[in-house]
């Protein structure tokens, strides 16, 4: 078990982030099937978050499986 002074909050962060930016994309899908096609910067710009989302993580992951190999040798 990992101790809890090893957790870094960027895990959840970035799973929050592409929760979200999920949540944009189906809202930006759905408004375009119901007839809107003149749709608010902020919502176009809340789809970026599921690409950032998903580097943050993978970069997060990699690091702290790089610390872990490292700290075993």
């Amino acid at each position: 078990m990992a101790s809890s002074s090893s957790r870094s909050a960027v895990l959840p962060v970035s799973m929050g982030m592409f929760g979200l930016g999920l949540i944009a994309v189906v809202a930006v899908f759905a408004l375009y099937a119901t007839g809107s096609t003149d749709l608010p910067l902020w919502l176009n710009l809340a789809t970026l978050l599921a690409p950032a989302g998903l580097v943050i993580g993978v970069v997060a992951i990699v690091v702290r499986s790089r610390r872990a190999t490292r700290g075993t040798r």
